[in-house]
């Protein structure tokens, strides 16, 4: 298996609850290696473009209202099987159905504020590290 990389977001409900060390900490004892971090505010227009595939569902709006009430961390990482792992570390979408030890069970408080993101597929975390690094976590050797 592969060294592959991921994207994640602190989402900001979580960034305002204090929980940022406690989802960096997990990150590293999961075995993943962090490549890129920042802490960004994003931008209605940001947060719409990442979103993009959302676009016309009922929840857009507010997933982008949501998004932009705060700072978020959005990272870059990597390990072997990096996208399921993370999707495993995460836990369901809804935390009320997520399972014990997962981050969302944790710190998410209902399904539109669940603490954490993170890429689905190889070509979704293609394009999201490359939406907010653009490529420029390979600096971090």
């Amino acid at each position: 298996m592969s060294v592959e990389t991921t994207f994640g977001i602190i989402k900001p409900d979580a960034v305002r609850a204090g929980h940022i060390g406690h989802v960096l900490t997990r990150i590293q004892a999961e075995g993943f290696r962090i490549r890129g971090m920042k802490l960004a505010h994003l931008t209605p227009a940001q947060a719409a473009g990442f979103y993009h595939v959302h676009d016309g569902k009922p929840f857009f709006k507010g997933l982008i209202e949501f998004m932009t009430s705060g700072p978020c961390v959005l990272l870059a990482f990597e390990r072997e099987n990096a996208i399921q792992h993370w999707r495993g570390v995460m836990g369901k979408t809804n935390p009320a159905d997520a399972d014990q030890g997962t981050l969302r069970k944790e710190l998410g408080t209902e399904l539109s504020r669940n603490a954490v993101h993170g890429s689905d597929a190889t070509d979704t975390a293609a394009f999201e590290v490359g939406y907010f690094f653009n490529g420029a976590f390979e600096l971090l050797d």
